[in-house]
């Protein structure tokens, strides 16, 4: 069974900058694609962040960004650490939301933006943006 847990969410005013982190447990986790994605009240869930899985235990590849945090959030992985990190700069009360984790399956190395091209989801953290 996949776990997934995420951390580092909180309250920061607009502006500030968070790091959430997502640490990946029950399987090999460097072969796969992870993704962020968030859900504010009221909104379906949404994008923000893919990195792909580029071979072997490499923690560069390839990202894709939604364009709503384009050059303001950056997605990476540590894959000895079975770690994928968003970091969140120059954030906007809009950003407030739950933010989730989610891993795609073994081997499912490419980039994927789709809700449904995940297998396994975090339990989400909170952050919240204040103006």
């Amino acid at each position: 069974q996949v776990q997934l847990v995420e951390s580092g969410g909180g309250l920061v005013q607009a502006g500030g900058s968070l790091r959430l982190s997502c640490e990946a447990s029950g399987r090999t986790f460097s072969s796969s694609a992870m993704g962020w994605f968030r859900q504010a009240p009221g909104k379906e869930r949404e994008f923000v962040a893919a990195i792909n899985w580029s071979g072997g235990n490499w923690n560069g590849g390839i990202t894709d960004y939604a364009d709503a945090v384009k050059g303001r959030f950056t997605i990476s992985r540590d894959n000895a650490k079975n770690t994928v990190y968003l970091q969140m700069n120059s954030l906007k009360p809009e950003d407030t939301a739950v933010y989730y984790c989610a891993a795609r399956g073994s081997y499912s190395g490419g980039l994927a933006t789709r809700r449904k091209d995940y297998s396994y989801w975090g339990q989400g953290t909170q952050v919240t943006v204040s103006s």
